[in-house]
């Protein structure tokens, strides 16, 4: 396992537990305090990091994928979980935060965008990737 690939797998760990404890203080601490369309936007928000986090520790499992596509992968889907994720639980939150959080809206489909360049972009270069 390379050094990478330690990362990958060490920050992929770090993701899944912040996704398991926003996913906890969603179903348990939100419910009573923003309205359940709320609540479901910022269960989609777990939902894709959850997503994402999972394949970025298969990545990082992965001996026989070329450590340059890895990394493209993760940082295309570290960007992602950002944008998106993160701008889905502001906005999830926007009725209680202090700010208006609507502002940075056009944020969540750049990072949908990422996720869906960065599974493109994964299956061309594992399509076209040359045999050792």
């Amino acid at each position: 396992m390379t050094v990478f690939d330690k990362k990958m797998v060490a920050t992929a760990s770090l993701l899944t537990a912040a996704t398991i404890a926003l996913g906890a203080f969603g179903a348990h601490g939100l419910k009573n305090i923003v309205e359940a369309s709320a609540l479901n936007t910022f269960e989609t928000g777990v939902r894709y990091q959850m997503y994402h986090s999972l394949a970025i520790l298969v990545l990082g499992l992965a001996p026989s994928i070329p450590e340059k596509i890895k990394k493209t992968v993760f940082w295309i889907f570290i960007l992602g979980i950002i944008l998106f994720s993160g701008s889905i639980y502001l906005l999830a939150l926007n009725a209680i935060l202090p700010f208006n959080a609507a502002k940075i809206g056009f944020i969540t489909p750049i990072g949908g965008l990422m996720f869906i360049l960065g599974w493109f972009w994964f299956a061309y270069k594992i399509l076209t990737l040359k045999k050792r």
